[in-house]
């Protein structure tokens, strides 16, 4: 069991006493977070997967995320991999590779590089609703809302079924939807905190704070981790840290055109 504080700006907090490493590789559970859109498609989001060969990719209503498998481990596909994702994906397709550890072949056209950083979350912080404003469980009657919030903000990547990632949650002011929060990838024993975003009418209010650290707070409770990723040069990094996250590792996120 943690042990309760109170941090200085008086949010209440749980240090995990078992997961106080400083930034850094992580711990050896941590492992599956290295290829992270393979392990999540293997287990809690199987349902959601298409496969073809060693190839697999999220339903395209639900994600663009696409990985290969097999071979001896992360980094190293087995043989034929990348001719299964051509198959699965077609020719000529957006191949998003999120933070793969594999590259395609090298006369795979480029996309996007992004770096980034992956963080796991060290510590639990629950920031305070602010008041007036409503947390809110976003359900399927909810999505044109939070379509709409999404292409103002633009946190990432949302689709019409991207919510069936996980739970989302959404702060409303005045019945508005004016921030929101969810979960994405779900690798064993973890759940990444994403589409993380706020109107810019509603900024500078904790809304975002809040949801981060609710939705991890219901992460930890059901016996998993948060983790996140982030940009380089994203200010929220430095909210991250507040909320207890601490960089496991830098990436580099990759998409790449199918000859």
């Amino acid at each position: 069991m943690g042990r309760r504080t109170v941090d200085p700006r008086g949010y209440p907090t749980v240090h995990d006493l078992d997961a106080s490493a400083p930034d850094g590789p992580g711990r050896p559970d941590e492992a599956v977070l290295d290829d992270p859109v393979a392990a999540s498609l293997a287990g809690a989001h199987a349902h959601l997967a298409r496969r073809h060969g060693n190839a697999v990719r999220y339903d395209p209503e639900v994600s663009t995320f696409c990985a290969v498998t097999g071979g001896s481990g992360a980094g190293s596909p087995a043989a034929g991999s990348w001719d299964d994702l051509v198959e699965l994906l077609g020719a000529g397709a957006f191949a998003d590779l999120f933070s793969c550890p594999a590259l395609p072949p090298a006369h795979w056209e480029p996309e996007f590089t992004l770096e980034g950083f992956q963080l796991v979350q060290r510590e639990t912080v629950r920031p305070p609703l602010r008041a007036g404003a409503e947390l809110v469980e976003l359900g399927p009657a909810d999505v044109p809302e939070m379509l709409d919030l999404v292409e103002r903000t633009r946190p990432g990547p949302f689709r019409p079924r991207t919510r069936e990632f996980g739970s989302y949650l959404g702060v409303r002011e005045g019945g508005a939807l004016v921030a929101m929060a969810g979960e994405r990838l779900r690798p064993p024993g973890f759940t990444e905190v994403s589409a993380v975003c706020t109107a810019p009418e509603a900024r500078g209010r904790g809304h975002a704070a809040h949801l981060v650290g609710e939705v991890a707070a219901r992460i930890t409770a059901r016996g998993e981790r948060p983790f996140l990723h982030v940009a380089a040069g994203n200010p929220a990094l430095e909210l991250y840290r507040r909320l207890g996250f601490a960089v496991r590792r830098e990436v580099v996120f990759r998409g790449f055109r199918t000859p």
